[in-house]
């Protein structure tokens, strides 16, 4: 039974991350960087000046909403997860060097994309009956589009629901149970039943763990991203910086190997990713699953942010997508390229893949500190979905439903903690395929929106003298 439905989800999966799908990501993509004269690099200084320099800025939210800075680093507790370290390695393993080409390409397209997202968020959010600000995709179909298009949020709603329980937990709680795993077995090493036994009890804690974060609420996951988010990430880019200066002479050949096999994979790979294709669907594809431009999602967190701008939160989304994919996957890139003793072509891959690049540069000590950082960036992704999963849900339905919502979907950790690698992949990335075709249908129909909402902002800034944010 369960091989009829990975046959079904693959013949999905093909289909869904075609052509059809890299044509509209990308059409998507260029249509805002044309229309939006290329927001997300001129604006990119204002952008860096008012989110890195909000580290250290409390600010008190109303009731019902989150800090601008808490936004985003519940956003980017959602993205900075097993995307930029299992999903970068089974990127590689798949398509070839050359799928980091093709990432760094959907990021830069996706930067003006996810600000999109977050803009028209914002814009046509609403309140609900407990006074918190609720947004997305579903909100910005409803409100911006009109009743005609209901169908279109109520199917945004459905797949992000489902979505949820796979790219936002089961890959995630799969990646910190496998870095756990391969941590014991370089001190300890164990038989695969004491692996098995190791996992469900690993599951069920995380799920004890996500429930009490989430049933909390918004302002409890807002602050546990506060703090998480920027701790795990500049832990993760030492130690991935560590293993680029101790291979420095490999730096150059591996960017040669990156561009050489965007265009033409075979080379790199010894024939066995031979179409340019694979390459490209393979990077696309798992850059959007990492950044989540284009899916609509981060978008949900920062429309509970405290903030009367939405363009202003809109140029959140443009720092998110870069630390995301620019930064932190291009050095888990790296650290497998330089480091990793071997990859082998054409099998997928996990975090067990990037941490054997850091045990190579550092010895099996390091082991320990990646799978630190590897269930903080996994956990902190769990509770952001969580977010995602709620909104969407109580679309559908009612705020009633939110919190047996929580229950399964902490359930769901366990699941995670048992199942094959593969089978959560390829389900995780057909339900991303789904959720991106009405939030991308909505983004083209919206382009105007976004495109007067910014023009009138920075005309208003630039009317101000002290050119100040809120």
């Amino acid at each position: 039974m369960f091989d009829k439905i990975l046959e079904i989800n693959t013949a999905v999966n093909d289909f869904v991350w075609g052509v059809p799908a890299m044509v509209c990501i990308m059409a998507v993509g260029l249509l805002y960087l044309i229309r939006n004269k290329a927001t997300q690099f001129t604006k990119f200084g204002d952008a860096c000046r008012h989110t890195i320099g909000k580290i250290f800025h409390k600010d008190d939210a109303d009731r019902g909403a989150i800090t601008p800075f808490q936004a985003l680093c519940t956003a980017l507790a959602s993205t900075v997860g097993t995307g930029n370290i299992a999903g970068v390695a089974g990127a590689i393993a798949l398509g070839g060097p050359g799928a980091v080409f093709w990432m760094w390409c959907s990021a830069l397209l996706g930067m003006g994309t996810k600000f999109s997202e977050i803009t028209l968020a914002v814009h046509f959010r609403e309140k609900n009956a407990h006074g918190d600000y609720v947004g997305g995709p579903m909100y910005y179909i409803k409100n911006g589009l009109g009743k005609n298009w209901m169908w279109l949020a109520y199917l945004f709603a459905a797949f992000g629901t489902l979505t949820v329980l796979g790219t936002g937990n089961a890959t995630q709680v799969n990646t910190i149970v496998t870095s756990i795993d391969t941590a014991v077995q370089s001190f300890a090493p164990m038989s695969d039943d004491g692996i098995g036994t190791l996992n469900l009890i690993l599951g069920i804690v995380i799920a004890i763990l996500v429930g009490f974060v989430l049933i909390g609420g918004i302002k409890r996951i807002g602050a546990v991203a506060e703090k998480l988010v920027p701790f795990m990430a500049v832990f993760y880019v030492i130690l991935a910086l560590g293993v680029v200066f101790l291979n420095i002479e490999r730096v150059p050949g591996i960017f040669a190997s990156i561009f050489e096999g965007a265009f033409n994979p075979s080379a790199v790979t010894g024939g066995i990713v031979g179409s340019l294709f694979i390459s490209m669907r393979r990077g696309v594809s798992r850059g959007i699953f990492s950044n989540e431009a284009g899916l609509g999602t981060g978008s949900i967190a920062h429309a509970t942010s405290d903030t009367h701008e939405p363009v202003q939160q809109g140029l959140f989304g443009v720092i998110e997508v870069f630390i995301d994919t620019i930064v932190i996957c291009t050095l888990t890139a790296l650290v497998i390229l330089c480091g990793a003793p071997e990859i082998v072509y054409g099998v997928n891959a996990g975090a067990e893949l990037t941490i054997s690049g850091f045990v190579a540069s550092y010895g099996d000590w390091v082991s320990i500190f990646t799978a630190v950082a590897m269930c903080c960036f996994a956990f902190s992704t769990v509770l952001g979905w969580g977010l995602y999963g709620a909104r969407c849900i109580e679309f559908i339905f009612n705020e009633k439903v939110i919190k047996p919502f929580m229950v399964v979907y902490a359930l769901v950790s366990i699941l995670g903690a048992t199942m094959d690698l593969s089978a959560i992949w390829g389900i995780a990335d057909t339900f991303n395929g789904l959720m991106a075709i009405p939030n991308l249908i909505a983004l083209l129909l919206l382009s105007s929106t976004v495109v007067d909402l910014t023009r009138n902002y920075f005309k208003r800034r630039g009317a101000d003298d002290t050119g100040e944010w809120d």
